[in-house]
């Protein structure tokens, strides 16, 4: 298989309807919020966990940081890395642990057993994402019935914060160089994987506190070998428009993707650019279509 051999910018964007993006648990779990701007934030944590669980559930392979559930499905604590390498046998060197484990060739990792200390900074990297408008929190409360005995049922009280509808943008690169300085054999299998693992398992996440979210468009652009060049902050090119306030924004038919700088930028640096690979759903409604013209573009197929 291929070693990734070329800088790689990422331009991932979903949506999500009547839920919590990405709860803060110091903060009653909200959906986590600049207060200075009134965006919604979520952590690059979050993203990978996405990934990570598709890559588990769906591509049926074994990952490095995974959650451990009871038999009544509630989550537990990760396992440390320190009880996982233990469950290897203590087989923790470095060359094992990258051939096996998909996400610490993608993500990296740090680990200190007996000792031993492995050191990854992973070639895949995100920023936290970011909602592209103002969005508006709100407190739900509502009641549960549970049983409490024999013929007898208890109502209780129940309580969450969540966003009506938010479009978050995500903006990601894959360093070759990382990757090459470290002995990470990233493939573009690999990347593959990573992709339809971002794009799917976002559609993919079906818990009470997740379901509710859509991918909405995926964007890399693959530079050519050796060029080290790299556009930057692709999040900060694009925004939308809608003839409504902000936190009034409730569907996607509401608002316009305007892509106009963004696709000024990849024309600027079309002579770098090898090429573009793309995909979004039809009901995104875009300032400016994202074309070939002087661009070779490509639509992912899954």
């Amino acid at each position: 298989m291929t070693k990734v051999n070329q800088r790689i910018e990422i331009l991932f964007l979903y949506d999500v309807s009547f839920n919590n993006p990405n709860g803060d648990p110091l903060d009653e779990n909200k959906p986590r919020i600049d207060y200075s701007t009134n965006y919604n934030i979520v952590t690059d944590v979050r993203l990978k966990r996405t990934i990570r669980d598709f890559i588990l559930e769906y591509k049926k392979m074994d990952i490095f940081v995974k959650e451990e559930r009871k038999e009544n499905k509630e989550n537990k604590e990760l396992k440390s890395k320190e009880e996982k390498i233990k469950e290897l046998g203590g087989n923790s060197n470095k060359e094992s642990l990258l051939e096996k484990f998909i996400d610490i060739r993608l993500f990296g990792c740090t680990i200190a057993v007996e000792k031993n200390t492995i050191a990854l900074t992973g070639p895949v990297q995100f920023k936290f994402g970011r909602s592209l408008h103002k969005v508006d929190l709100q407190y739900i409360k509502g009641t549960t019935v549970m049983p409490s005995g024999e013929g007898k049922q208890q109502g209780t009280m129940t309580s969450k914060y969540i966003l009506p509808y938010s479009l978050i943008s995500f903006y990601g690169v894959i360093n070759e160089k990382a990757a090459e300085t470290q002995n990470i054999n990233l493939t573009y299998q690999d990347i593959d994987i990573l992709f339809e693992s971002m794009w799917n398992g976002t559609n993919s996440l079906a818990t009470t506190s997740k379901i509710g979210h859509r991918s909405v468009m995926l964007m890399a652009i693959y530079y050519k070998p050796g060029t080290f060049y790299q556009i930057g902050n692709l999040d900060h090119l694009i925004e939308i428009k809608s003839d409504k306030k902000d936190e009034e924004i409730r569907k996607i038919d509401e608002y316009i993707l305007t892509t106009d700088r963004l696709i000024e930028k990849l024309t600027e640096a079309k002579d770098k650019i090898e090429k573009v690979k793309i995909k979004y759903i039809p009901e995104l409604k875009l300032s400016k279509e994202i074309e070939g013209n002087e661009i070779l573009i490509e639509n992912f197929n899954f």
